[in-house]
């Protein structure tokens, strides 16, 4: 079974894919990147962030 990746691959390999599409992450969602690298949010805080940032919907169930 392989190893897991660590947060911070995780993230190396997140960003990469960010910046292959020409993109550059704002400063304070870098800064939200590194709280989770250090255990103080959550994935869920990050959904949430950005979820209230750029307004992303769940789909309806009967959509």
């Amino acid at each position: 079974m392989k190893d897991a990746m660590t947060k911070e691959q995780a993230w190396a390999f997140a960003m990469g894919l960010i910046k292959v599409d020409d993109l550059e992450p704002t400063p304070d969602f870098l800064e939200m990147i590194e709280r989770e690298k250090r255990d103080e949010l959550t994935m869920d805080d990050l959904y949430l962030y950005l979820n209230r940032k750029y307004g992303v919907k769940e789909k309806l169930a009967n959509a």
